[in-house]
């Protein structure tokens, strides 16, 4: 079968931005494109240098509880590789782990003293200056 086309093609004239309801397409249209696929122009964050960070919203319960269960595994592992070393080495690892555990028990403490009205008032205001 044979299709008449005219050459070239006719274009129809009438301009994709004609109208609002177009032009509010064509925006919208462009915003969920930058959104999905952002320019990679755009540079990263600088960092300050830290390697690592603590969110700042973590409440102060929380944090001392994960320095606690930390100190606690770093005080074990020292404890376990004291039974495997001898000499000074061991000597070294039994201080590592008795350290671990004295600063554990300062974190628990810290912990026992979160309960008091009076440091719940400061770590409530402490926590108001960071939001």
């Amino acid at each position: 079968m044979f299709k008449v086309t005219p050459n070239p093609p006719g274009n129809d004239p009438a301009s994709p931005y004609e109208n609002l309801d177009s032009k509010k397409l064509h925006e919208a249209a462009e915003r969920a494109l930058d959104h999905h696929f952002p320019s990679p122009e755009k540079n990263p964050p600088k960092r300050n240098g830290q390697l690592f960070s603590v969110c700042p919203n973590i409440n102060t319960d929380a944090l001392l509880a994960n320095a606690s269960e930390d100190l606690l595994s770093i005080s074990a592992i020292a404890a376990d590789l004291a039974d495997d070393v001898d000499g000074s080495r061991r000597s070294v690892a039994l201080a590592l782990s008795r350290m671990a555990d004295g600063v554990h028990l300062l974190v628990e403490r810290a912990m026992d003293h979160l309960d008091e009205p009076e440091m719940a008032a400061i770590i409530a205001k402490q926590h108001r200056r960071t939001r």
